[in-house]
């Protein structure tokens, strides 16, 4: 177990669950109205939608209309002989909160040694979490914080692109990775697709910090796998 921990030290296992900035498109301000119209403009030709109806399905998916509502991290620790994996979910729906609870969490960590590592991470999770910090007026915590590094400095680990082995072509799915890998699903309540009605119709963010929670673990499961490494086991796994 000491070997594997070797290989996941100073790693942060993280998800984000992300929600359109306002319930619908009517409530977008003036200025923004325009400005999704021609942002969603590639959607409504492929879609055959407009862009009232393409709001609430797509603009969660950008950082620029969307905003942070859970933040699930989880991370190896090593004592008595045991490994453990320690996992959470941050959620609130006052996203300059959020962010700053995550920040906190970060900055507690050694800036020089920590890693981070996301399923499709370096597309969507790490650049959206730096987006919505400038937004909100805050610091990038250093280790988050890319520009300027040379490739071979950037700290993350992204499992879609371990599994591309250099090739550009195609999109592969936790999900997908998940069944092939024969890890239980992530999924078997809410998939991402269906968040922004459940943050804002159901109301229920416990329910979307549970499934953020879960895809940590599942990305972390699948880290392992890629290395050979042994399963990580339920009785390995510690709620903090």
């Amino acid at each position: 177990m000491e070997e594997i921990y070797n290989q996941v030290k100073n790693l942060l296992f993280l998800d984000i669950e992300t929600v359109s900035g306002v319930g619908s498109y009517e409530d977008l301000n003036d200025r923004l109205k325009p400005l999704w119209n021609k942002k969603s403009a590639r959607f409504q030709e492929q879609e055959g939608k407009t862009a009232e109806e393409l709001f609430f399905e797509k603009a969660g998916i950008l950082a620029e209309f969307g905003k942070v509502v859970v933040i699930g991290l989880g991370y190896f620790a090593y004592h008595d002989g045991k490994l453990e994996f320690r996992v959470k979910s941050l959620a609130n729906d006052d996203e300059q909160k959020l962010l700053q609870e995550f920040a906190q969490i970060v900055n507690s960590f050694n800036q020089r040694e920590l890693r981070y590592c996301a399923h499709n991470g370096k597309e969507f999770d790490f650049p959206y979490l730096c987006r919505r910090m400038l937004v909100n007026g805050m610091d990038i915590p250093t280790s988050l914080n890319v520009a300027g590094k040379k490739p071979w400095e950037v700290p993350f680990v992204d499992t879609m692109e371990l599994w591309k082995f250099g090739d550009y072509k195609s999109f592969t799915s936790l999900e997908l990775l998940a069944a092939l890998f024969n890890i239980p699903t992530s999924k078997d309540d809410i998939d991402g697709s269906q968040v922004n009605h459940v943050y804002y119709v159901d109301k229920d963010l416990p329910r979307i910090a549970k499934y953020c929670k879960n895809d940590v673990i599942v990305t972390a499961r699948l880290y392992l796998k890629m290395l050979n490494q042994p399963y990580l086991t339920d009785n390995m796994i510690a709620e903090v």
